[in-house]
């Protein structure tokens, strides 16, 4: 009875050491880590992520995903098949689990999280798949190219991303199985070559950011590239974040916060701006100007009042610059003088200026955008008298700008341009190492 009274403990204690290990345990990542592309090859500049999507002969393969930041869900190139075994699935085809019409799942995103406008489809529970016996679930889409609306059949998915420190990308992975949608090839012949997908990174509890777990923390670090040549770079998960060549300074250390605000029907990411100053000229808004962040919009709008007065500031500030004729979609346009094709004139700063007192800085990388060697505009469009938001800050204003969406404290942090600080967005070391 002694004897195995003294085996239980032993077990007991042996049990309790290794939850206590286990509860201990610090994984060597913080985040996950992808490579952000910049694509001119479609009707506007447009940035893609590159995601492992099913492993096959002892290999990953890959596909290309464009940024929405404001997407309720997935959506890309594929073909759902019930019965998946090896061989069942055509060659150089995705083929994933359908999400049955009888599904919570489908319920829940047709009627919260699926597009509807006049253009859209009705959706209806009449297709199958051959020897299945269960009707398969359409929900639309809409393609942020053409803003053309499509049906795509809701399904199971799995994806797989690389693991990071904050410096480098570590030699593990992390999978996700997020309910998606699949799209006919077709769908993306308005899309950036090689591009095939919508990968959602909004506040959707279908977006790609809901289905990251633990260790992870709910945080989306953004920073897009300002060349197509070399990537820019995207985290989720807890900092640090380094660029080289500071390899001790923790981007984090660069950044301003503001709170993130919610809107109506959109699962996508706003902030208010107060005024908008040029020089010490302001533009003081009525009330708190909703201002949305997109990553389709190639250039910031400003509703017309706003962007009458800002162009009338900005030509004030910059009455010694020789004038040229507006290119569209810009109103303000300058003629170049140039050194080595590099634009040799400055600009004064355009400050966003919010609620809490702290200025989004718009300095000259983001607010002047070249069109020939002869011609630079003000980036800014003219977004018509009653446009669905007073601002909507563009790709362009964000390139080379590290920002980090905090999802849980619902707080946007922005560096304003990383030039300023030596480094840019394309200066993440992808190099992998060893866990340690």
């Amino acid at each position: 009875m002694f004897l195995l009274l003294q085996l239980i403990v032993m077990v007991v204690a042996f049990i309790s050491n290794e939850d206590e290990a286990a509860a201990q345990y610090v994984p060597p990542y913080t985040s996950i880590v992808v490579p952000v592309t910049k694509h001119i090859d479609a009707a506007k500049p447009l940035y893609s992520v590159q995601i492992m999507t099913a492993y096959v002969n002892m290999d990953y393969l890959h596909a290309n995903f464009l940024i929405d930041v404001d997407a309720p869900f997935i959506w890309h190139d594929c073909v759902l098949q019930w019965n998946i075994y090896q061989g069942s699935c055509p060659a150089n085809t995705l083929c994933t689990y359908p999400v049955s019409c009888e599904e919570y799942q489908c319920t829940d995103v047709r009627t919260t999280y699926s597009y509807e406008n006049p253009s859209c489809p009705p959706v209806t529970n009449s297709s199958t798949l051959p020897g299945w016996g269960y009707c398969t679930c359409p929900v639309n889409v809409v393609n942020p190219v053409t803003g053309s609306c499509s049906q795509a059949l809701l399904n199971y998915d799995d994806f797989t991303v690389d693991v990071s420190n904050g410096r480098n990308v570590l030699n593990g992975v992390y999978g996700a199985n997020p309910n998606a949608a699949c799209v006919p090839s077709l769908s993306f012949a308005s899309f950036p070559a090689n591009v095939t997908g919508v990968m959602a990174f909004s506040s959707s509890p279908y977006a790609f950011p809901a289905y990251l777990y633990q260790p992870l923390k709910k945080t989306l670090a953004l920073c897009l590239p300002s060349s197509s040549s070399a990537p820019g770079v995207l985290f989720f998960g807890a900092g640090p974040y380094y660029l080289l060549p500071h390899l001790n300074v923790d981007v984090r250390s660069l950044l301003s916060y503001t709170p993130l605000l919610k809107h109506p029907d959109s699962f996508g990411y706003f902030i208010g701006v107060k005024a908008i100053v040029v020089k010490q000229r302001s533009i003081d808004l009525t009330g708190i100007a909703t201002t949305k962040l997109s990553t389709i919009e190639p250039y910031t709008t400003l509703r017309n009042d706003i962007y009458t007065r800002m162009v009338h500031m900005f030509s004030i500030a910059t009455i010694g610059i020789p004038r040229a004729r507006p290119v569209a979609p810009f109103g303000l346009c300058f003629r170049n003088f140039t050194i080595s094709n590099q634009v040799s004139f400055k600009v004064p700063d355009i400050d966003f200026v919010l609620p809490d007192g702290k200025k989004w800085t718009i300095s000259t990388a983001n607010s002047m955008k070249q069109i020939t060697k002869d011609v630079t505009c003000l980036a800014f469009v003219d977004g018509g008298a009653t446009p669905e938001h007073a601002i909507v800050i563009g790709t362009f204003q964000m390139e080379d700008n590290f920002l980090e969406f905090d999802l849980e404290k619902s707080i946007l942090g922005f560096s304003s341009s990383l030039l300023l600080e030596q480094t840019s967005c394309s200066n993440f070391n992808f190099t992998m190492v060893n866990m340690s």
